[in-house]
């Protein structure tokens, strides 16, 4: 699959069904980070957080200073007070930015990381294909 199932951004001006509205509900909660910002962002110690499948990682290369975490691990790799947790994850007020490959399921993580009380957490829009299409080089894939 290349893509995330997911509406077009038009589409989302007008939400139609249930997963359209709880998707505009979590952006509406969300500071989302362009793509041109990710740098600044990452040099400011924001932890990125690519949660694409290893086939997107694969096909598609690594996000370089990404960390990657399974989206169905997210929650317990990035709670600080879960004794599961990243090394990486033990500061609430750390800037959490995640990405998955178009910029949809990344903003319910968010807004779910917001709810365990990451306040900061948000994602990128448009993702991983957005990163690419701005003219990014990719990291190859780990052998």
């Amino acid at each position: 699959m290349t893509h995330e199932a997911g509406p077009s951004d038009g589409e989302l001006s007008r939400p139609s069904s249930l997963i359209d509205r709880i998707l505009a509900d979590a952006r509406a909660g969300l500071e989302r980070v362009e793509v041109q910002d990710l740098d600044a962002e990452m040099a400011a110690g924001a932890l990125v957080v690519d949660t694409r499948p290893v086939a997107q990682r694969e096909r598609d290369g690594e996000l370089p200073g990404a960390v990657v975490v399974d989206r169905n691990v997210l929650e317990w790799r990035l709670d600080p007070t879960s004794p599961d947790r990243i090394p990486e994850a033990t500061d609430v007020g750390r800037r959490v930015i995640v990405v998955c490959n178009e910029g949809y399921s990344s903003s319910l993580a968010a807004a779910t990381l917001q709810q365990l009380g990451l306040h900061r957490a948000t994602d990128l829009a448009g993702g991983y294909q957005a990163w690419l299409s701005a003219g990014h080089r990719p990291e190859p894939p780990p052998d």
